[in-house]
């Protein structure tokens, strides 16, 4: 799996220009789901996003998580992630979950974010085209692959 995470003051997704999801200070991210993974992926990074300091803390340092501040994740699903761009200049996305695999490991990341997190996230719809707004707070972006975490 394969996440960008950003910082925001407020970010919100629209689907058919009607707003689906949207939350105030907290986190956006965007997620990618490859051919092999599988729930050990969803629990590393469920518990990596809700820990990652990256809130300022009283000192003005970056020491405070998500959950620290009691903020609010966005969820959004997004397959190019996982492009390829090494060959030609149309990207390749054979190593993107088809989604009859993707959905279903999607639907348990937002399952046990919720449950870690313990309230509710704001997500897009799966599959769909979406516009999404934000404000991003810093800026900070992080990119975080699970098949780097050693």
């Amino acid at each position: 799996m394969r996440v960008v995470v950003q910082r925001v003051s407020e970010a919100s997704v629209a689907v058919n220009k009607e707003t689906v999801g949207e939350i105030g200070a907290g986190l956006l991210v965007l997620l990618g789901i490859e051919n092999t993974d599988g729930e050990e992926d969803i629990d590393w990074l469920v518990k990596k996003l809700t820990q990652l300091r990256i809130f300022p803390g009283q000192a003005g340092t970056i020491d405070k998580s998500v959950q620290d501040i009691d903020g609010d994740i966005l969820l959004i699903s997004q397959f190019t992630l996982h492009a390829s761009t090494k060959k030609g200049n149309r990207p390749s996305f054979l190593n993107s979950a088809k989604p009859a695999i993707a959905q279903p490991l999607y639907e348990q990341f937002v399952n046990k974010l919720t449950i870690k997190l313990g309230k509710p996230i704001a997500t897009g719809i799966f599959g769909a085209d979406m516009k999404v707004a934000l404000v991003n707070d810093g800026p900070v972006t992080i990119c975080i692959d699970t098949k780097n975490k050693e």
